[in-house]
């Protein structure tokens, strides 16, 4: 009996930690970025748990994580990142992970079978191109379809369930599953609005005009969203009354970040 009450004990501390760990973790929400945009399926890993995580199409992403985690970010066209989670990312609102492209140098390329010779202008008469075939070209039915993004088919999934008592929204409700969703999907949205008004401008008047680095101006941008007056100024789509707030945005973002 005392031999088994000892064991017992000895399991009980070995247990303890790892569930204090995870009753102390909290949901961690970011975005990762870069110079060329092509951010998703970026693969994110608490090496501290074990955990893992992959960004949508627009970079966010939600991991469980704790004060003094370590995230690996990796993917095929990025130098892996690692961080170490502070207390005070913790309680940010949205974690921004910029991330490195990595580059490989080839010392020469031949292109077979078509002998390009690297000239464009001199290559592009040479090459015989066929039409470009996509949906819309071929008369699918479904060329114009919109389709739902992973957000709005969960949410979907989350609100609705068959049965005489359907249980999907009963119990998503509850959990705080199809608030959270929803919350998901506004943000994406407010993403993708962000993203058509960066497009208004090139990024070298950022740089120029708004003495913005060119590999913060997504933060930037980020930025200027989180004002509430944003997003009624950009309903106007008064491209000149959008520059005009941004430069005024562009002085207290420099300001708050030492530039």
């Amino acid at each position: 009996m005392a031999r088994n009450s000892i064991t017992f004990l000895i399991l009980l501390t070995l247990t303890l930690p790892s569930k204090a760990q995870e009753l102390f973790q909290k949901e961690l929400e970011g975005r990762v970025y870069s110079k060329d945009g092509d951010v998703a399926a970026t693969h994110v890993l608490n090496m501290t748990t074990g955990k893992a995580a992959i960004t949508d199409i627009n970079g966010f992403f939600s991991i469980m994580a704790n004060t003094n985690d370590t995230l690996l970010f990796s993917a095929v066209q990025y130098k892996k990142k690692e961080i170490v989670i502070t207390s005070e990312m913790l309680e940010s609102k949205l974690l921004l992970v910029p991330l490195e492209e990595n580059l490989t140098e080839l010392e020469e390329v031949v292109v077979m079978p078509y002998n390009l010779s690297g000239d464009v202008s001199r290559d592009v008469n040479r090459m015989s191109v066929g039409p470009v075939v996509t949906a819309s070209t071929l008369g699918l039915p479904n060329a114009y379809a919109v389709f739902p993004s992973q957000a709005e088919r969960l949410l979907n999934e989350a609100t609705t369930g068959g049965g005489f008592i359907p249980l999907n929204p009963i119990l998503n409700g509850i959990s705080g599953r199809t608030k959270m969703l929803k919350n998901r999907i506004a943000r994406n949205e407010r993403y993708a609005r962000t993203q058509r008004v960066r497009n208004f401008f090139a990024d070298s008047l950022y740089v120029q005009e708004f003495e913005i680095p060119e590999d913060r101006i997504a933060e930037f941008m980020y930025f200027c969203e989180v004002d509430p007056s944003f997003q009624s100024v950009v309903d106007t789509h008064d491209r000149l009354r959008i520059w005009e707030f941004m430069r005024r945005k562009s002085k207290v973002y420099k300001d708050n970040n030492g530039l």
